[in-house]
């Protein structure tokens, strides 16, 4: 997830019509929830042995709105809260040998507690309007990179001079870099850094832009990401090389809206989210996506009514889990998994 005005806006080349066609079940089998215990929960990653998940979620009951991290065993759903509790936290992630995890957290921030009133009061006035808000990300310039043990111990930051917005980080497949995001609303960039914080490297450039959520190929020589640099907000799929060099988009089609690009293991492929946003008068609906990044090819994986969007591989790739609001009346998001069936070309 991110902090900024985004209307996620998500864009790859549109599939062929016989692609759309396709009815999800050719994909995914056994199609369950994973999550159900919060008022809403997503952005979740598999450990590296697949039998335990990290997320964001947002308690009942806590004070606090905004959403904290959790680890949760995928046999009998046994789960824990692992950040501080207090705050906005986002985008964690395993490190490659399982001992430790990041997160990103605004919970130094003098001004948590009323910051956490705030959005209760504005949820409240929403209510008695009965007005839904458009969705956003606020670029917290307290926002940044912890890592702990799995369990949340041994709690430290990792980007303790950052004076502005710093998340959505994830490691290389070897663990020994984290790419990242950091920046201010309008100007995020991506950086690479060593798994201890240290030596941190720019590799984006293009300015006055959002340029986020970015993983690393699993040979660890590029990085896929999402940029709003075209038009504001209509954010399109990008992949550079990890040094920075050789950038090129994946998607130029600014009706659509596309994001959350995951890397297949065979490195040639990804999974993603898109939206068709060519119509100002309809809600889009956002369905994932299977693309080649290699011929453009793309097949669409999900058909249902409602948000599907975050979705990523089990380290087998075996399955898909990803954040759902389908069936129902406006459901709250929850994780979903299902076993994956890897589209034939």
């Amino acid at each position: 997830m991110n902090p900024l005005l985004l209307t996620l806006v998500v864009v790859a080349a549109q599939p062929p019509a016989e692609d759309w066609q396709t009815p999800e079940t050719a994909y995914l089998k056994n199609i369950k929830q994973v999550t159900s215990q919060f008022v809403r929960a997503g952005e979740g990653y598999f450990s590296p042995d697949g039998k335990q998940i990290i997320y964001q979620a947002e308690e009942k009951g806590t004070g606090n709105p905004f959403y904290q991290i959790f680890v949760q065993d995928l046999a009998g759903g046994r789960f824990r809260k692992i950040s501080p509790g207090l705050g906005r936290t986002t985008c964690a992630y395993f490190r490659p040998d399982g001992q430790k995890v990041i997160f990103a957290s605004s919970h130094d921030d003098p001004d948590v507690k009323n910051h956490q009133i705030a959005e209760y009061k504005q949820r409240d006035e929403d209510l008695r309007k009965g007005l839904r808000r458009r969705y956003q990300w606020d670029f917290d310039p307290y926002v940044k990179i912890y890592e702990s043990n799995p369990d949340g111990s041994e709690l430290r930051c990792l980007t303790p001079k950052a004076k502005h917005y710093t998340a959505e980080g994830s490691y290389s497949a070897d663990g020994k870099k984290i790419v990242y995001s950091s920046g201010s609303a309008g100007n995020v960039q991506l950086y690479v850094m060593n798994a201890d914080g240290t030596e941190p490297k720019q590799i984006t450039t293009a300015l006055k832009c959002y340029n986020g959520g970015p993983f690393f190929s699993p040979d660890g020589k590029q990085v896929i990401f999402r940029s709003d640099r075209k038009e504001k907000d209509r954010l399109q799929l990008y992949v550079v090389n990890s040094d920075g060099t050789g950038e090129r988009a994946l998607t130029d089609n600014d009706k659509w809206v596309y994001w959350a690009p995951y890397w297949h293991k065979d490195g040639k492929h990804i999974i993603y989210t898109a939206a068709d946003h060519s119509d100002e008068t309809k809600r889009p609906n956002y369905d994932l996506y299977w693309m080649n990044i290699e011929n453009g090819r793309t097949v669409r994986i999900t058909h249902m009514p409602g948000a599907d969007v975050l979705p990523v591989f089990s380290p087998d790739m075996k399955k898909l889990m990803w954040t759902s609001s389908r069936g129902g009346e406006r459901p709250p998001s929850q994780l979903w998994i299902a076993d994956f069936v890897v589209p034939k070309e």
